[in-house]
């Protein structure tokens, strides 16, 4: 949809000035996308660079602009080719007055836009590879497509670059993988005061003395919560609470048949969804087990290392991002993904931990979190990927180097 031609190369910043980078994204309401871009914004503005998102706005914007970044408001959401079509001006436009270096595409269709538009202004274009989008057909892997496109392409986990090598042919060198990170000062359970525990428990009518599952995320179907029901029903247990905490976002329809279904096993006075939270690090002090029952493979899953960083056992599908967080044995187990028998296994185990079993696979989780999988890791490495773009290294020299100083081969090549 772009009848931009690429430059030979996009210009650093002018000198005097800080650089500056636009993410680019749908809209700024909820979920992975949406955190990942507000925490690298303010780890922008942190470092002396200056942050720009451009969205159609949402609940988060407040969060860019409390820490010094900026929010451009454009139709970025939509899908539907003409208004695509208009926001590459709109783009490009917001690109050149706010004096942008690089553009951040996060999310397909807003990327499309994104890319003509750094391509009409001459500035860098990356992208961050959210997960192994389906690619069935060839209008769908078009559609994807995009998303490789990027001078640099961030895969936020090992399994998300594989699938990038292998589906797109994106070459090694323009991969770069930078696995999601876990806000450890907000998720730390020495930071979890009794209060905000305890009101969370009286709001959602929890009972002492029973048992906590927990499914956090958006309710979709193919999150799973359907085959956690039907775990819960092969456990036989009135003893448990079982919650699904998350939105359906403004569809209902699964939201009355999970609940449906819910009623039709019997498990009315056992499993509830409880909407959105606002306070999570509390929610999970709570849970005695998470899960994580998506039946399609998460780009990473971040919900499951928040879990971990918590202390809580945890339960992942067994496929996708959940391989490279959970530690099956140590941390928590991996099941097979749409198996309510094997998940109810998995439940049955967590369930029966001896308080110092509890103990230990807290412990192991909260290390291997805090060792790979933090927030201030992922930023210090997207940084490094601006900075790598924006200041290339430069070629060795092929001349006959000048006798006293180092070969073109010697030479430490600048970060």
């Amino acid at each position: 949809m772009t009848t931009d031609a690429d430059p030979s190369i996009a210009a650093a910043p002018a000198e005097g000035r800080p650089p500056a980078v636009l993410q680019v994204l749908p809209a700024l309401v909820s979920g992975g996308v949406e955190r990942g871009t507000v925490e690298i914004s303010a780890a922008l503005v942190a470092a002396g660079w200056r942050s720009c998102v451009a969205s159609a706005g949402g609940k988060m914007v407040h969060e860019i602009e409390r820490h010094g970044g900026q929010h451009v408001t454009l139709p970025l959401a939509s899908k539907n080719p003409l208004v695509m079509r208009r926001n590459v001006g709109r783009l490009a436009a917001a690109i050149s007055a706010l004096g942008i270096d690089i553009v951040h595409a996060r999310s397909r269709a807003p990327a499309w836009s994104a890319r003509a538009a750094a391509r009409r202004t001459g500035r860098h274009f990356v992208t961050t590879f959210h997960n192994a989008y389906s690619h069935g057909n060839r209008l769908r892997r078009w559609y994807n497509s995009v998303m490789a496109e990027g001078e640099r392409v961030i895969a936020i986990s090992q399994f998300v670059a594989a699938h990038l090598a292998e589906v797109y042919n994106v070459p090694a060198a323009r991969i770069r993988t930078i696995q999601r990170g876990v806000d450890l000062a907000r998720f730390d359970p020495a930071r979890i005061g009794a209060e905000r525990i305890i009101r969370l428990a009286r709001q959602w009518r929890l009972e002492d003395g029973r048992a906590v599952i927990m499914l956090p995320g958006r309710l979709t179907r193919w999150k799973g919560q359907l085959d956690l029901v039907a775990a819960v029903a092969l456990l036989g247990r009135a003893d448990l609470h079982c919650l699904f905490v998350g939105s359906d976002e403004g569809r209902g329809g699964f939201r009355r048949e999970l609940e449906a279904e819910i009623v039709r096993r019997g498990l009315a006075g056992v499993c509830q969804c409880v909407e959105d939270c606002n306070d999570m690090p509390a929610a999970l002090m709570l849970a005695d087990v998470v899960v994580s029952a998506s039946n399609r493979p998460e780009g990473f899953g971040r919900v499951i290392a928040e879990a971990q960083a918590m202390g809580r056992p945890v339960i992942a599908t067994d496929h996708g991002g959940a391989r490279e967080t959970v530690l099956p044995g140590e941390t928590g187990w991996l099941v097979p993904p749409a198996d309510p028998p094997a998940l109810a296994a998995a439940l049955a185990a967590a369930l029966a931990l001896t308080p110092a079993e509890r103990l230990a696979i807290a412990e192991r989780g909260m290390a291997h979190i805090h060792a790979h999988f933090s927030t201030a890791r992922m930023c210090a490495e997207t940084l490094a990927v601006y900075h790598e773009v924006l200041f290339p290294a430069p070629r060795p020299r092929a001349e006959t180097p000048v006798p006293g100083l180092l070969a073109p081969e010697q030479e430490t090549p600048r970060a």
